[in-house]
């Protein structure tokens, strides 16, 4: 009896230890090796019966031959693969990115948001120097809503809300 309950005490000191919840916010592979997510095996190379029909070779532009598993997802769920190619600003959106855009636009809007994030979550951080691997959560947990106090603050107001999981 005393040996089984050192077995499983230490089994779960073990599974204890190699736990860590790091989600879907850490991607990064922990290992050195190839990663098997980013292999896209490409078709192979055919001659069209009409090389009129061959597109004009633009730098950055795509290849016939290349791969695009969006789009052929898109065709397989009944859609239009041609949708997901940018043609520009669809015109039902013109006025939403007029408003949008009325004040300026920067082009590098990315990267600041990046860097001001970046700088946000250091300063959130314990002394600045010790953050941890992913503190995404911990930097903007006073910001997070609660989303069942919401529900409920909505529904007080009077406004129709869908149901929701149990909390």
């Amino acid at each position: 009896m005393l040996r089984l309950t050192l077995c499983m005490t230490l089994v779960l000191t073990l599974t204890a230890c190699a736990g860590g919840d790091r989600g879907l916010r850490d991607l990064r592979s922990s290992s050195g090796g190839p990663d098997e997510f980013r292999v896209q095996p490409s078709g192979p190379l055919t001659l069209p019966s009409d090389l009129s029909v061959l597109p004009t070779p633009t730098p950055g532009g795509t290849n016939i031959a290349d791969p695009m598993p969006n789009a052929d997802a898109v065709a397989v769920l009944g859609g239009n693969p041609n949708a997901l190619v940018a043609a520009g600003v669809p015109t039902r959106d013109g006025a939403l990115i007029t408003a949008a855009s009325r004040n300026g636009v920067d082009p590098a809007i990315r990267q600041t948001l990046a860097a001001e994030d970046e700088a946000f979550r250091t300063r959130q951080s314990r002394f600045g120097l010790f953050r941890a691997r992913d503190s995404y959560f911990q930097a903007y947990a006073r910001q997070a809503l609660d989303a069942y106090a919401e529900l409920q603050r909505f529904r007080n107001a009077g406004v129709a809300t869908p149901s929701a999981p149990p909390q």
